[in-house]
């Protein structure tokens, strides 16, 4: 083939790939009409004027923002009765399952010292000590 049959080929290739990504972008478009602020990002507030003494009392309260805020700031186990994601079921119900009961040896395991464990804390005071005179 010639330079500009390659050309024209590769163009029109070019031109059906774009074809293509354009329909599958308007098949899963959607077409949002209600806009409201992100509760997510911080927003930058601006002061009014100084010499204008009705700015604060024309200002009104938007509740559903103020509501949708609040929704965005409350911890997932506030918002939702079950775990959304695999991740958030780790920690999701934080009671204990049995009341702690300190008599009951099945549950309750103190720490007890041993003449190894005697031996071996004696020794580690002695380094820390010996590490910090120098």
């Amino acid at each position: 083939k010639l330079w500009y049959q390659r050309r024209v080929g590769k163009q029109w290739y070019q031109r059906r790939v774009r074809g293509e990504t354009i329909k599958k972008e308007q098949k899963h478009q959607k077409l949002h009409k209600d806009y409201r602020v992100n509760p997510f990002k911080k927003m930058h507030v601006l002061a009014g004027k100084p010499n204008e003494a009705t700015a604060e009392e024309d200002a009104q309260e938007d509740d559903q923002y103020i509501n949708i805020f609040k929704k965005a700031r409350e911890l997932p186990t506030e918002k939702y009765e079950y775990p959304q994601t695999e991740s958030q079921s780790y920690g999701w119900f934080t009671t204990p399952l049995i009341d702690s009961d300190r008599s009951d040896i099945r549950l309750h395991h103190p720490r007890k010292m041993s003449e190894v464990t005697k031996y071996m804390d004696a020794a580690w005071r002695l380094k820390e000590q010996s590490e910090n005179m120098q």
